[in-house]
């Protein structure tokens, strides 16, 4: 709900003064083994003043109810520890003591900022946060991750750093100040179920430039692009460029999820193309493969040889593209053998790694699965019934803990509020396993799946007005405050995703994505993790900026990071590297917040890019901006409703070269004329659509300073071929031509058809002719004889005229002989069609009629099935 002020509640004032002295401060142990940390030169970086002894304890603080409202100390040098004791309260409460401030003075401004710690002992499982003020100027906002209220026997203790620029920091007298935000959906009523512990608080000079804009702590996150749940298809490929930047995880080695599987004809058709654009992107990949559910081990406890063939092909193709490695999914659930789990992760830690040096074995994708007597799961056969072998396996801490000992990072899937749940919960579970966190877990954490369902709900007690975009607030915050990677369950998922689906990603224009709302109302997930992802997951060394409107946002929940990429280190096995200035605007307040920001860009030139705000769709999001000169600061205004993200994706317009825009596709529309659309060109700021007719006429330029990526062709004549190219404005180099045959003709709604056939719908589902799913289909299920038939029932008698029958994955299934009958009332039949199908697609054309009712039958004999993947029909 934006910054929050309790009247009724004086906060604590603590005023520590040191002049001139620093001392030394090791930091041995404070990234809780995680090689994500990025703070620099820790070892030497000087302390301005430190609160507290970090001893595991917070005794030597005061209850927050015995604590003086206010106090003013004037510190002698080294005394600051003794005097914190008897003034400073142990913590934060959302009730009784929100806020925590401290005044300090500086002789002079360290010229490379200062880094903010806090250790935190303890805290609720509703993920306080706690914002960091300097000077009234917002530097960042800490997630706190807690067990408490999981009923875990352990706590979880975590060292949180905020880097804050010394263009926040001024001579003479500082403000330092802390404080409970509720969240941005949240009441009152979340006040007491917001607090925490800390163990020590400190402040410190960093000794060289910061490498990263530590906000709290260093993740990274992502999703899973594919085309309908498990293909890794062009479909998938043309989106994932478009999913990466409208969410903000491309060029910061962001991860994402790679699950094509073995067991799964086609998953990885594409899957090569799919690394390529991770890499093309900056972002690393964990990566699934080998289905494990029909595995029988040798005896020696190995994986069988055509095992170990299928990880070595995968791994010899692609092994240069992905840096994880998950050794398998949710095997409790999905009744899968702990001993083939164990063979699997010896595979990659023996041979795995010889093929693909650095990479990083992910333990399996933890569901926490009970024994088959507590919860039911899937794959069972036979007359046993368990939950993996031994039956209820994932759910023991102890059987856990044998994969953990031969994986490099741990997982565990979440879903609603299931994070915190005492049994089954990621975080409570990952304690119970790892017997605690004395700062994190023993090992990094990957976890590979995450998210809300479209039936999550936030708790009740937490008072939010939009329970569902709380839900997903919540679940993400917990992950960034206890996990080191998260990833979103899946991009395009019925329930589940982040747009809407239900559709082939290879027939849709991936320039007209769409969020995919909840049936409540309120921010959607993409709106969620976009706000998260610029304000937590956008890495790379920090660019210095100066907000201009200071008296304005004084005390406002507006965050900014800007960063450089190209210092960012190339990403482990890939290489991979970027060269983008990232600048983001964050609204963390439940009001609308104007900023204006000054930031130093790297060289006095002109820079150019793309900007991501608002908007439903991706090209509503998108606008391409052109013309920033910078001298070589740059000034934005942004002014930003509730909750809002802006980001730019910036580089100098001198290294920009636009190459031809890629997958130009021209069809006709329904709208009488030939759509043309085409795939962004990185750095195209508009398009031209060239125009030939037949096969030798000349290229002629139909559209020019077209900012979108279609365009709709209407000087058509009815029964000409077109060819088509694109190119980007400026440019003499153009797309790979496509042709289009204009028709005249319209396709009917398909959504609005009822079809049937006279063979048993136990057997075959005419349905799945109109799913739009190339990879399902009706079928006869049998060989062709002569009396099949597929009936289409329109929704109002119309005229038609053409039916396309595609059967492209089946290409021998074609109707060997045919017959197409129409009918107004289903009484009186007449045949408009007869003929012989042809392999992969049938086109049958005929005088346009009118009808209610369409009905093809199969009148031939064949050894195959008749089959339809997808029926289109058209008018006359």
């Amino acid at each position: 709900m934006g910054l929050r002020r309790i009247e009724a509640i004086k906060y604590l004032l603590f005023v520590v003064e040191i002049i001139g002295i620093f001392v030394l401060l090791s930091h041995a142990g404070r990234t809780g083994g995680s090689e994500l940390a990025a703070a620099s030169a820790q070892s030497s970086n000087q302390t301005i003043w430190k609160l507290g002894t970090e001893d595991g304890k917070s005794s030597e603080f005061v209850p927050a109810a015995v604590s003086k409202a206010s106090a003013s100390i004037e510190a002698a040098a080294g005394s600051s520890t003794a005097i914190a004791a008897a003034k400073v309260p142990q913590g934060l409460n959302g009730e009784s003591n929100p806020e925590f401030t401290l005044n300090y003075n500086l002789k002079q401004i360290p010229e490379n900022g200062v880094l903010f710690r806090i250790k935190v002992l303890d805290a609720y499982k509703s993920v306080p946060q706690m914002a960091v003020f300097s000077n009234h100027q917002l530097s960042g906002i800490i997630q706190v991750a807690g067990s408490s209220g999981t009923d875990s026997e352990y706590s979880y203790n975590k060292s949180y750093e905020v880097y804050i620029p010394k263009e926040q920091l001024q001579t003479g007298s500082n403000q330092l100040k802390l404080q409970l935000v509720r969240c941005l959906y949240c009441s009152a009523a979340e006040d007491p179920y917001l607090w925490l512990k800390w163990d020590d608080l400190s402040l410190e000079a960093l000794a060289a430039p910061a490498a990263e804009p530590i906000n709290g702590r260093y993740v990274l996150t992502g999703t899973n692009v594919n085309n309908y749940e498990f293909y890794y298809d062009e479909g998938a490929v043309r989106h994932l460029p478009y999913v990466l930047k409208w969410l903000g995880l491309a060029y910061s080695g962001n991860v994402m999820r790679v699950t094509c599987a073995s067991n799964v004809g086609d998953a990885c058709s594409n899957v090569q193309d799919y690394y390529q654009v991770l890499k093309d992107y900056n972002t690393q990949a964990s990566a699934l493969y080998l289905y494990t559910g029909d595995i029988k081990l040798k005896a020696d406890g190995s994986l069988p040889d055509e095992a170990k063939q299928k990880l070595a092909d995968y791994f010899n193709r692609y092994g240069g593209y992905f840096q994880y490695y998950e050794v398998d999914n949710e095997p409790g659930l999905f009744n899968r053998s702990k001993a083939v789990d164990l063979a699997v992760a010896d595979w990659l830690n023996k041979e795995g790694k010889k093929i693909s040096p650095g990479l990083k074995t992910v333990a399996p994708g933890w569901a926490y699965w009970p024994a088959y007597s507590v919860k039911s799961c899937q794959n069972q056969t036979g007359d046993s019934r368990t939950c993996g072998t031994p039956d209820g396996w994932e759910r023991d801490p102890q059987q856990r803990l044998e994969l953990e000992r031969v994986t490099d990072l741990t997982n565990g899937h979440a879903y609603g509020s299931s994070y915190a749940d005492p049994e089954g919960g990621s975080l409570a579970e990952n304690l119970q396993t790892f017997k605690g966190a004395s700062d994190s877990f023993s090992k990094p954490m990957l976890v590979t799946e995450f998210g809300t369902s479209d039936s999550h709900t936030d708790s009740p007690a937490y008072g939010a007005s939009d329970p569902q975009s709380a839900a997903f607030d919540r679940i993400m915050r917990a992950h960034i405050g206890f996990a080191d990677m998260f990833i979103q369950h899946a991009a395009f998922f019925k329930d589940f995703s982040l747009f809407e689906n239900g559709f082939d990603l290879t027939r849709h224009n991936p320039a007209e994505t769409k969020q995919s709302e909840f049936k409540t109302g309120g921010d959607s997930r993409v709106d969620i993790m976009r706000r998260l992802t610029l304000a937590y997951a956008t890495h790379g060394k920090p660019l210095s900026y100066e907000v201009v409107n200071k008296e304005e946002t004084a005390d406002k929940l507006v965050y900014v990071r800007a960063v450089d990429t190209s210092a960012l280190d190339p990403l482990p096995v890939s290489g991979a590297t970027s060269s983008k200035l990232l600048i983001n605007f964050v609204n963390f307040e439940n009001t609308t917040q104007t900023i204006q920001v000054k930031v130093t860009m790297p060289e006095n030139t002109v820079y150019e890019g793309e900007r991501f705000g608002a908007g439903e769709t991706y090209q509503q999001a998108r606008t391409y901006i052109t013309g920033l000169k910078a001298a070589p600061e740059l000034t934005f205004t942004e002014t930003l409703g509730p909750g809002e993200a802006v980001q730019y994706i910036l580089q100098p317009s001198s290294s920009i070269k636009a190459e031809p825009p890629a997958w130009v596709n021209a069809a006709e529309d329904q709208e009488n004329g030939i759509r043309v659309d085409w795939l962004e060109s990185e750095g195209a700021a508009s398009y031209e659509v060239l125009r030939a007719e037949g096969t030798a006429g000349t290229w002629t330029v139909i559209a020019s300073q077209l900012k979108e990526t279609e365009y709709m062709d209407l000087k058509v004549v009815k029964g000409k071929t077109y060819r088509y190219a694109v190119r980007v404005t400026g440019s003499t180099a153009q797309s790979a031509e496509v042709k289009a045959v204009y028709t005249g003709t319209a396709e009917l709604d398909r959504s609005t058809f009822k079809v049937s056939s006279n063979i048993d719908p136990a057997k075959t589902n005419p349905g799945a002719a109109l799913d739009g799913n190339p990879r399902t289909r009706w079928d006869t299920a049998a060989n062709q004889t002569p009396g099949s038939y597929y009936q289409i029932e329109l929704e109002q008698v119309q005229l038609v005229g053409r039916i396309l029958l595609d059967y492209t994955r089946s290409p021998y299934d074609y109707p060997r002989n045919y017959k197409v009958e129409v009918s107004t009332d289903g009484r009186q039949w007449h045949q408009v069609a007869e003929g012989q199908g042809k392999m992969e697609r049938t086109e049958i054309a005929f005088t346009p009629s009118e009808a209610k009712l369409i009905r093809i039958t199969q009148t031939g004999k064949g050894g195959n099935y008749w089959s339809i993947h997808e029926l289109h029909v058209y008018s006359g």
